[in-house]
């Protein structure tokens, strides 16, 4: 039975995030009834995600491998997937890897991407979080650079039985000015349940003078009940890209939405 390497895009604003749930839509769940549709087949069909993402949360670099019997070339499966998917999912590539190849497990680094919007827009609320105040966008970024290195976030996540440690190796977390919006770009190798969403709303509120630059370290040894209430909403946050080893990041890959 053959493997293929899936990298999708998609709109998480209909769906309870990506992981199968009873009596939830998800994106996997949807992905699976394409992949039925398609095949014709029901049985020995497995669909694994690199990333778990939220309710709400949307991807443009999200790979996953599939497992199926089908004679189906990699170019065909690819067109006939997006004939059968909504609109808001769309298969970007598919290509044949061994078996071996696991699309959650085999992945050294992600990175993620959240959109703060600095004024109300009418089109774009499903994809940014709209923050009134002013953000003073070099406090964020210095009090960013508190995240790099491998540190434990514990105090950043909610607790998840599939984790076994809660420490991670953050690489990254660029603050970027893009016209009205202010872009969080978070590189790592991997991350917990909400730790981005929580690190985005500690940043904000850096930004918005209601925290201290110093006050990022301290939250990281706090038992996380402040931390939990500052989570940013999730309509801002992509999964952006994620690499295997051999590859690297490109920072053309898909870019900012730039949707103001």
């Amino acid at each position: 039975m053959p493997r293929f390497r899936l990298l999708l895009e998609y709109n998480g604003t209909r769906y309870s995030g990506w992981q199968v749930q009873r009596n939830a839509r998800t994106v996997q769940g949807d992905l699976i009834e394409a992949v039925q549709t398609v095949t014709g087949r029901r049985d020995r069909l497995e669909v694994y995600g690199a990333g778990r993402t939220d309710a709400g949360v949307h991807a443009l670099g999200q790979v996953a491998h599939l497992d199926v019997a089908t004679t189906l070339p990699p170019a065909t499966l690819l067109t006939r997937l997006n004939e059968a998917l909504p609109a808001d999912i769309n298969v970007l590539d598919v290509r044949t890897v061994g078996h071996r190849f696991h699309a959650r497990h085999d992945a050294v680094a992600r990175r993620y991407v959240y959109q703060v919007s600095r004024r109300r827009t009418a089109f774009s609320k499903p994809f940014v979080w709209w923050v009134r105040e002013r953000l003073d966008v070099e406090a964020m970024r210095r009090g960013a650079a508190s995240f790099v290195g491998r540190l434990d976030f514990e105090s950043f996540s909610d607790d998840d039985a599939d984790e076994k440690s809660t420490k991670v190796q953050v690489d990254a977390v660029d603050v970027i000015e893009d016209g009205a919006l202010v872009l969080i770009r978070v590189t790592g190798s991997h991350f917990l349940w909400r730790m981005v969403r929580r690190m985005v709303g500690v940043l904000v509120r850096v930004g918005t003078g209601d925290l201290r630059e110093a006050d990022v370290g301290r939250l990281l040894r706090s038992d996380g009940e402040d931390v939990a209430r500052l989570t940013a909403p999730s309509a801002g946050l992509f999964l952006e890209q994620v690499i295997y080893p051999g590859e690297s990041f490109r920072d053309d890959f898909r870019g900012p939405m730039r949707l103001l």
